[in-house]
């Protein structure tokens, strides 16, 4: 008997409807969208129509987690108190913080899996071709707008997204071997890439940032991804409360 079938044992035994489905693909959805957000955030500086939505954003106080308060504080105080050109300001951190001086990958928090998974700190590297085998065994391609690479943070937040959806439909279908199956799926991503590079970046992010902002968005990526992990934990166990 392999894994999935004790876990479609353990979530018969207890009796699941449908309801209970329809909260966990809610919670999917709920999910898909901070990693949008997320993937947002690293994909190119802010412009006027990304601010205005964020500063329109709710930012829980508690959410359980403490680096994902931290980031919400940090993101919430600078757009409370930043009012003189913050789209230069942001942009210029940007730049310096995720992009660097574009002569070596040390300095600046290179948002890249191959940088922090090679000896060398380089990009093109075994990690892009592991991730770009799991988007295709997914039947998902980087989207062709998108100038960078497929280990990039964005692109692989941007996978977990995806997976949050095809997991909320077909939670919504009744479908539990193929929920429970993408469940996994982004079970191990999380564990064999995201979480094995990405507190190392967010350490970076914080220590070159000069805004409040930015450092906040490290700290929310870093906790979500935590919390995300425990969600997917206790979603394949049927703990889900």
């Amino acid at each position: 008997m392999d894994e999935l079938d004790i876990i479609q044992e353990e979530i018969d035994g207890k009796g699941i409807d449908q309801a209970e489905f329809d909260e966990l693909a809610d919670a999917c959805e709920a999910r898909a969208e901070t990693y949008a957000l997320l993937a947002r955030f690293y994909r190119t500086e802010v412009d006027q129509e990304f601010l205005e939505a964020l500063c329109a954003m709710l930012y829980p106080v508690k959410s359980g987690n403490a680096r994902i308060d931290e980031g919400h504080y940090s993101i919430a105080k600078y757009l409370s108190n930043e009012w003189v050109d913050p789209l230069r300001k942001l942009a210029v951190d940007f730049t310096k913080t995720f992009l660097g001086d574009g002569m070596d990958t040390y300095s600046c928090a290179y948002p890249y899996e191959s940088v922090y998974t090679s000896p060398k700190r380089l990009l093109m590297q075994e990690a892009r071709d592991e991730v770009l085998a799991i988007y295709r065994s997914c039947g998902l391609d980087k989207q062709p707008e998108w100038n960078v690479g497929e280990d990039h943070i964005s692109v692989e937040l941007e996978f977990m997204r995806v997976l949050c959806l095809r997991a909320a439909v077909a939670l919504r279908e009744g479908n539990e071997e193929k929920a429970l199956g993408l469940f996994s799926t982004m079970a191990n991503f999380l564990d064999e890439h995201l979480l094995g590079w990405v507190p190392m970046f967010t350490a970076d992010a914080r220590r070159f940032s000069r805004t409040l902002f930015y450092k906040g968005v490290a700290s929310l990526t870093e906790g979500f991804l935590e919390a995300d992990q425990q969600f997917l934990a206790d979603a394949m166990t049927g703990d889900q409360e």
